[in-house]
């Protein structure tokens, strides 16, 4: 008997916001492989007797290599299990849920892919920041702050500097003198605003706003570490306006109902 393999959107941090498929998924899963970022809360979600195994990645450290990751998922799948792969985000932004899906489709496995909501997209909002308005960015585009190892970075530097309104960076943080020297040098103003959000949607969300000029100083005075998206354009402007979450402890479960498990956050 074939099992089915789940490839997940966990969304940017905030447990509710995983999408009602990927919850319902969750709920029926027998093996859950889960990441780094995935909140702690949604793997209570879970039956109680799946079993869960980590594999998340971090810097310099990961525990479980993408290949055994790939290996995993298909043996479990091969003896009958139903096997959510959860990642942090949506599975195909930078989540090597595309190398995934490739392994699976390889060995005959069925799977599905459940989208879920990019960090890329949720941090800004919950920092007050629209990645596009009618008066300020009509344009944005989503890159990756971090390279493979000994690989040369492939980014356009001139388009992106001079052809997108809104860059959004993900995995950025340690790259950031890099990545503002090369906006500089093709042609980006130095005034240009910027936004570093760290652990967007969750409850220790904290922002820094500079420039391309300061920016960087001000995350080495801040110690900002990651979890961070970087947010570039003149749309960071908006924040001041626009920013509804910073200081609001969001609740963490939805009110009482008597038909709904007080150790569940949703319905």
């Amino acid at each position: 008997m074939r099992g089915k393999v789940y490839l997940v959107g966990a969304g940017p941090g905030d447990p509710e916001l995983i999408t009602v498929r990927g919850l319902n998924v969750l709920r029926q899963a027998s093996v859950v492989l889960y990441d780094r970022l995935v909140h702690p809360q949604l793997l209570q979600e879970a039956p109680a007797a799946a079993q869960q195994l980590y594999v998340g990645k971090e810097e310099h450290l990961h525990c479980v290599p993408q290949g055994q990751i790939n290996h995993l998922l298909v043996a479990y799948a091969q003896r009958g299990e139903c096997v959510v792969r959860l990642k942090g985000g949506d599975p195909f932004v930078f989540g090597r849920g595309g190398e995934e899906a490739e392994a699976l489709a390889a060995a005959g496995i069925p799977y599905e892919i459940v989208p879920g909501i990019s960090s890329a997209i949720a941090a800004p909002a919950y920092a007050g920041i629209p990645l596009t308005h009618r008066r300020y960015a009509s344009s944005f585009a989503v890159i990756t702050g971090h390279e493979e190892s000994g690989r040369a970075t492939t980014h356009d530097w001139a388009k992106l500097a001079t052809a997108v309104d809104t860059l959004v960076v993900l995995m950025g943080l340690k790259t950031l003198p890099h990545i503002v020297s090369q906006l500089l040098l093709h042609g980006r103003a130095p005034e240009t605003p910027v936004a570093l959000v760290r652990w967007g949607t969750r409850s220790e969300q904290e922002t820094v706003i500079g420039t391309l000029r300061d920016i960087v100083q001000k995350a080495t005075e801040r110690k900002f570490a990651s979890p961070a998206v970087t947010i570039i354009g003149e749309v960071v402007t908006l924040r001041d306006r626009l920013r509804w979450f910073d200081g609001i402890l969001l609740p963490q479960t939805l009110p009482t109902d008597p038909h709904v498990s007080q150790e569940s956050a949703f319905p």
